[in-house]
């Protein structure tokens, strides 16, 4: 055996060494620790709690303006007493995140939010009479709170477009359109939503991964 196969081989076994330490410490974290309450009751939950701990933290640190180990151990224990004393409401985490969806619907936010920034930006200065603008109402199909709150957010990022009301129980979204002015326009309106639809439905919440959380449909419970 020559000496670049001897390393090779070393390096193999060091490295199935580390995973197999790593999978052997998840497997008895996960049997032996058991999570507190408020920090939720399944991964995703999990994820977003810590996330929200990241950004508490984060946040904290930026009011204080110095990066330092005290500022964000003070700032880690704030976010702890937050969120252990202070709990939001639960939502609902339910789907799975798709990166390669994710970053597409970013893109086309940002291709979105340029053309309708100079459509609205000629209609304000353009002679003639102003634009003829609507409310519109559309149904959208995104089952999860939490996805449809990020598709209401798009929407209103995009200029042109401001959700004024939303029918939680029927998924209905209550639209003012700037301009309505000609049924092409109406026409892509439409378009628009439906594409958002969908690639929050690709990204967040594929039929075949979706299933609810068990706090899904609470608020309306409590509203009946």
């Amino acid at each position: 055996m020559s000496f670049r196969s001897a390393v090779v081989n070393a390096w193999r076994l060091s490295l199935l060494s580390v995973f197999w330490a790593l999978v052997s410490a998840l497997v008895w974290v996960r049997g032996h620790i058991r999570l507190p309450h408020w920090l939720g009751s399944d991964s995703r939950e999990v994820a977003v709690r810590l996330w929200s701990l990241a950004w508490l933290t984060f946040v904290w640190v930026l009011l204080w303006g110095v990066v330092s180990w005290a500022n964000v151990i003070a700032g880690l224990v704030l976010a702890v007493a937050i969120v252990t004393l202070l709990p939001l409401p639960r939502v609902p985490v339910e789907g799975r995140i798709h990166p390669l969806s994710l970053a597409l619907l970013v893109i086309r936010l940002l291709y979105d939010f340029a053309v309708s920034s100079f459509q609205v930006g000629w209609m304000a200065i353009r002679p003639g009479k102003p634009p003829l603008g609507a409310v519109v109402r559309v149904r959208v199909a995104i089952k999860s709170d939490m996805v449809l709150t990020l598709a209401i957010d798009y929407l209103n990022l995009v200029p042109g477009t401001m959700v004024v009301e939303l029918d939680h129980r029927r998924r209905l979204l209550y639209v003012h359109v700037f301009d309505v002015s000609s049924e092409r326009r109406v026409r892509a309106f439409y378009r628009q939503v439906a594409y958002t639809e969908k690639m929050f439905i690709k990204a967040f919440e594929r039929d075949s991964e979706w299933h609810p959380s068990p706090y899904h449909g609470i608020d309306d419970e409590e509203r009946s």
